[in-house]
């Protein structure tokens, strides 16, 4: 750091993405990417004429985008904000709703704690329970605003509707986020719910299960009242945040229903299966509805698990935190991935 930087910021300890190689001899599990392609829609739609395009700056609304959005989920258009992935959607709703506080799982998306000492934001994380669960009853009448990953990262844990319903009835004078990541490979989305209930703000990714981490495309989904606030953020920082080819892959991509269906039961069906090997070998699972899982053995320890795999090609990310330092978390693959991962495992374990 140089002397220069602010003095608030010289304890910031920045987010740590999972490792990207840059070469290809591994196979990838370790950033739950989405192991199939992007629609064949968003790509056929960047041509020659897309890329002159570039001279110009991005619609500032993404209206396309935006209506593809609102179609899709049947809302208004109003309800809609779309950002540099959904990262960006959360930093604006750090900055707009973290005078008060926040509060979120110990155990989730790394990135809630570096936004809250980011911008100076109070925060408490809540432990999860022993079996690695929320337990909304801890989050009542929190009074702060309240960040909750459904399904859960890193554990992939899942909360109802009817459990999210209850977050709201007991937080109604501050915001509640849902953020939904992962929610396309076996949850129920809580964007139903926005006309119910005025502070709630549904925060989704183009990342995961439409296949576009790379283009970095997210969304919210809320209140006409609250989209005006992180607008209004939006465009003290970056009116242009959405690039034009991002927007138009992202809204392409939403319009492709049957094959988003199809990538989805695909993920599910091999995290169904990767499961039952892996309880077959004596592993522990933590139930997941992400495309991920959290599994761990008394038979090697998460990082030597991590750092065997490793060594024979295929990447899985370890987290050094104290309640899941035994675990590994894997995403899921291709089932020619999941079979490569299973054998190494055997094999790890085997001697």
């Amino acid at each position: 750091m140089s002397k220069f930087l602010a003095q608030k910021l010289n304890t910031l300890k920045p987010y740590v993405p999972g490792e990207q190689p840059k070469d290809a001899q591994y196979i990838k599990l370790n950033t739950n990417e989405n192991p199939y392609s992007p629609s064949k829609y968003s790509v056929d739609a960047i041509d020659r004429e897309q890329i002159e395009k570039l001279k110009l700056y991005s619609d500032p609304e993404s209206f396309n985008l935006r209506t593809a959005i609102a179609n899709y989920y049947n809302v208004n258009l109003q309800n809609i904000i779309v950002g540099n992935g959904s990262d960006e959607i959360l930093a604006f709703i750090f900055a707009a709703y973290g005078e008060c506080g926040v509060v979120f799982p110990d155990i989730t998306y790394g990135f809630y704690r570096v936004f809250a000492n980011l911008y100076g934001v109070k925060y408490d994380a809540i432990p999860l329970t022993d079996d690695y669960k929320i337990d909304v009853n801890d989050y009542e009448k929190a009074n702060k605003t309240v960040i909750i990953a459904n399904p859960n990262a890193q554990t992939g844990d899942y909360l109802t509707l009817i459990q999210i319903e209850e977050l709201l009835k007991n937080n109604r004078e501050n915001v509640v986020v849902i953020d939904e990541a992962y929610i396309d490979f076996g949850g129920e989305s809580a964007v139903k719910l926005i006309d119910k209930y005025e502070n709630l703000i549904v925060v989704q990714t183009f990342s995961k299960s439409r296949s576009l981490a790379g283009a970095r495309v997210g969304f919210a989904v809320a209140s006409s009242a609250l989209i005006a606030d992180l607008n209004a953020v939006k465009n003290s920082f970056n009116p242009y945040n959405v690039n034009r080819l991002s927007a138009l892959l992202a809204e392409k991509a939403i319009k492709d229903k049957e094959y988003f269906i199809q990538n989805c039961n695909k993920i599910i069906a091999t995290r169904k299966r990767l499961v039952e090997n892996l309880k077959s070998l004596g592993f522990f699972v933590i139930p997941s509805k992400a495309n991920f899982i959290m599994t761990k053995t008394e038979k090697i320890s998460g990082e030597r698990l991590y750092l065997q795999l490793k060594e024979r090609g295929v990447l899985v990310r370890y987290f050094s935190d104290e309640r899941i330092k035994n675990f590994v978390r894997i995403t899921i693959g291709t089932d020619e991935q999941t079979n490569i991962l299973i054998a190494k495992i055997k094999e790890i374990i085997g001697e």
